[in-house]
């Protein structure tokens, strides 16, 4: 049987361990298991299980005259430790007073990762392989979401009276009627600069009709869906992540899980909604804005009438193109939406993750309505 004992500055602790290395050990402490000296303890306790490997490991607490919570979260990580490597673990003459210290530590919040980690240097691979473990997470995250939110939608659309219709038609003014005034004018420049541009080609071969089919083609099949999502994107998905990051910061969605309210159908359903209804209505919009635009190209610059341009334009696409970017236009509602809503409530500390999950929902929308975008390019292809 050994005894090795650790002396410590006063009003500090002593440490002492008996014990032979594969058998029965005991570790007492006498002094004060608190903040100050618990890094030091915890360096010396934690290496006993590599020194000895007992069988069984008992902490005496006899001599112990104060501890803190930190002495507590001390006892609470020797469990685990013990619990990881199957070696029992027993805790003698714990006083009353530390019992209900040790009953205030959290032991699921331990197994949370912190909200500011101590950063420290990985190397290449470690950093690709922490990247790579993050986007996988973010993926099962997303897609878990996407199933419940689509679960959601159905049940709504079963039962439309649980829809909170008011808060529905509030989004639609803030996404759409709010949104306009910005997209028309976003539109019609890009109608203009698009219709400019080509003219200064296709006016060399006698082919300024052709400026009215290249607008209204590009705009009505692509780019009409692509810019109408871009733009609620920006201003609609970034405001619902700012406002359901903001409501989970301040406990307000704990309040309504308390009060027997869904956050799903309370927070998330109102806005997918407003989207979907909204966004498909900006994009003909979009379209008109900008067909207009290139129209005053062709009149003012190609000397076309208005009644030329306008049938040129309308014979260049049909009422499946119009469809089909209505289409895109849905899909692209319901990523905008879904996405920020989930950014909103992955949010977890305070202003500075609320601004993160602002731009992380803008960036995925951006990235997924292009991937998207992508695939209905292939497979609308392949449908007509």
């Amino acid at each position: 049987m050994s005894k090795h004992e650790t002396h410590k500055e006063p009003r500090s602790y002593i440490l002492s361990v008996a014990g032979e290395k594969g058998g029965p050990a005991t570790v007492a402490i006498s002094g004060r298991m608190a903040l100050e000296n618990i890094d030091t303890m915890m360096g010396e306790v934690m290496a006993l299980f590599d020194r000895l490997t007992p069988s069984h490991l008992s902490v005496d607490l006899s001599g112990v005259f104060y501890m803190d919570s930190a002495g507590a979260l001390l006892l609470v990580q020797m469990e685990d430790k013990a619990l990881a490597k199957s070696i029992p673990f027993s805790v003698e003459h714990l006083s009353e007073k530390g019992k209900d210290i040790l009953d205030l530590v959290n032991r699921d919040a331990l197994n949370i990762p912190a909200l500011n980690p101590k950063e420290r240097y990985m190397g290449f691979l470690e950093e690709m392989g922490a990247q790579a473990i993050n986007l996988l997470g973010d993926v099962v995250r997303t897609i878990t979401f996407s199933g419940a939110l689509v679960a959601e939608i159905f049940s709504a659309l079963l039962r439309p009276g649980t829809v909170r219709w008011g808060d529905t038609l509030n989004y639609m003014k803030k996404a759409g009627v709010d949104g306009l005034p910005i997209l028309a004018l976003i539109s019609f420049l890009l109608g203009l600069i698009m219709a400019f541009m080509s003219s200064l080609q296709l006016k060399q071969f006698g082919a300024n009709i052709y400026v009215a089919s290249l607008v209204g083609l590009a705009m009505v099949r692509e780019l009409g869906p692509i810019i109408t999502a871009i733009l609620v994107a920006g201003r609609s998905g970034s405001a619902f992540a700012a406002e359901i990051g903001t409501m989970k910061v301040n406990e307000e969605i704990d309040a309504l899980v308390t009060m027997g309210f869904d956050p799903m159908k309370f927070l998330a359903i109102p806005k997918v909604f407003a989207a979907i209804i909204v966004v498909p209505i900006l994009t003909l919009f979009a379209d008109l804005f900008a067909i207009f635009g290139g129209l005053l190209v062709g009149v003012l610059g190609l000397d076309l009438t208005p009644y030329t341009y306008l049938r040129q334009t309308a014979s260049s696409f049909d009422s499946f193109d119009i469809i089909a970017g209505i289409v895109k236009s849905v899909v692209f509602a319901i990523l905008i939406s879904g996405i920020g809503c989930q950014r909103g409530f992955e949010v977890r500390g305070g202003a500075e993750a609320v601004g993160n999950a602002t731009t992380s929902a803008v960036v995925s929308s951006l990235f997924l309505i292009i991937v998207t975008d992508s695939t209905f390019a292939v497979i609308l292809n392949y449908i007509r």
